[in-house]
């Protein structure tokens, strides 16, 4: 009895370590990517590329594709969306600044960037290896597909905006403000002729 509970946690033990030392190092390199930005998206571009090539030229998973698209549809939802929704601000007498006089305060997202990026980034990898597998390969009429996402796309979108429109935020920055030089200010000789 003894014998088979060692064998079995002389198995088990390495590979408990070589799941620790892989997330380890999946983790230090996804670390060192975050400052990448424009490196992570068009490695996530590529990656929806070859996902795109592989429906094309297999020509079905419509449904798979489907539901990648419903899933970036919720992602993007939340990398528009503010942290604390000003709608229930509103119920509990705080709310989001609506003259100069207010305090600023700057726009959080409620799904950050890196976040939104790795979840695409998994989606499309996920949905890549969904393909391989026929039980996945559902019989549908594509294009009813594609209208009823353009349909679900542009009415989410449309409530979306008018949300931002409501409540006055942007969900994006375009970088650090910059200021020019304050020019001198001359005596107003020559400015004026008589």
């Amino acid at each position: 009895m003894e014998g088979v509970e060692a064998d079995t946690t002389s198995t088990v033990a390495p590979l408990a370590k070589w799941r620790s030392e892989f997330s380890r190092a999946f983790q230090y390199y996804l670390d060192r990517s975050t400052p990448h930005t424009v490196h992570r998206w068009l490695g996530t571009a590529a990656a929806a590329a070859i996902y795109v090539l592989r429906i094309y030229y297999a020509e079905g998973f419509y449904i798979v594709s489907y539901g990648l698209g419903i899933y970036i549809l919720n992602l993007l939802i939340g990398f528009l969306s503010p942290k604390v929704d000003p709608e229930l601000e509103v119920l509990d007498g705080a709310s989001l600044p609506t003259k100069g006089s207010d305090e600023f305060r700057p726009f959080i997202r409620r799904l950050p960037e890196f976040k939104f990026w790795y979840s695409i980034t998994k989606a499309f990898c996920v949905a890549f290896a969904m393909t391989f597998f026929s039980v996945f390969d559902v019989p549908v009429f594509w294009p009813i597909l594609l209208c009823y996402w353009i349909v679900l796309f542009v009415l989410t979108m449309k409530r979306q905006i008018m949300h931002m429109i409501k409540y006055k935020y942007v969900p994006f920055s375009f970088g650090k403000q910059k200021y020019d030089r304050k020019k001198p200010a001359t005596s107003g000789k020559g400015l004026m002729s008589d």
